[in-house]
């Protein structure tokens, strides 16, 4: 798809964590179509993060790997200095890395509920504290956080993946008020319904609160459509949008 893509991030470096596959590895795609290079982050999915820095160049982008655990302190630093040691600069920064285990409440215990906050919540925070410094110093900075559906529709089964997605709508609230006067831009991209494979569903890899919602549209979305809009929030047309939370689930749910 977008074969005939512009460059209009042409010039520009992106980070996007969790970019071995599915979604994240679709907007790092994406991004590196549009002319932008991109820093493929993992954790510890070497092979799969390759193979997406390896498409990123296919499409006409730069890409190198760095598998760094963001739930960290140390790890999420390390990645930005490799984006800038690899690149020179940071323009892009897209907060997809997450777990989306499922578990009843009764059986939800604290090790699962702090990894479920430590990648989504404390990962955005420390790759965003870590990167503030080097997107002060972009022309166009923007900062994309991923969200889920289920945090606004409710599903059983996902007290820690729920409250972990909504707490991003308040931080990218909370960054588009502070750093709007760098000129950077922040905003939440909420998927739902998209057709990919995840751990902790059903038997087959699929949510399950994916089977009692249907979408307008009479299909599932493709990791392409939210790529896509992560990638219009990044370039030049979308300098007027921040602190938002825009929804991408074909009519599955209202925001």
């Amino acid at each position: 798809m977008n074969e005939q893509a512009n460059r209009e991030l042409a010039g520009q470096v992106a980070i996007v964590t969790g970019a071995a596959r599915n979604i994240g590895r679709a907007i790092a795609v994406q991004l590196g179509r549009q002319g932008a290079s991109v820093v493929v982050n993992a954790q510890s999915s070497a092979d799969e993060a390759d193979e997406t820095a390896s498409l990123v160049e296919q499409a006409g982008g730069k890409a190198l790997v760095h598998l760094a655990d963001v739930s960290k302190p140390e790890g999420a630093q390390a990645l930005i200095d490799a984006a800038i040691a690899g690149f020179g600069r940071l323009d892009i920064l897209v907060n997809n890395a997450a777990i989306r285990r499922e578990a009843r409440f009764d059986d939800l215990d604290w090790q699962q509920w702090r990894a479920v906050m430590g990648v989504i919540v404390d990962g955005a925070y420390l790759c965003t504290h870590a990167a503030t410094p080097y997107l002060r110093r972009s022309p166009a900075a923007a900062i994309v956080n991923i969200g889920g559906m289920s945090a606004h529709s409710g599903s059983a089964g996902r007290a820690h993946v729920m409250t972990a997605k909504m707490a991003l709508v308040g931080f990218t609230r909370a960054l588009a008020q502070d750093l709007s006067g760098d000129g950077i831009t922040a905003n939440c991209v909420v998927p739902g319904l998209i057709d990919t494979p995840r751990d902790g569903g059903s038997a087959q890899g699929t949510p399950a609160h994916h089977a009692v919602r249907k979408t307008l549209l009479g299909r599932r979305g493709t990791p392409q459509e939210v790529a896509d809009l992560v990638a219009f929030l990044c370039g030049p047309k979308a300098r007027y949008l921040t602190g938002q939370t825009l929804h991408a689930n074909g009519g599955a749910y209202f925001g």
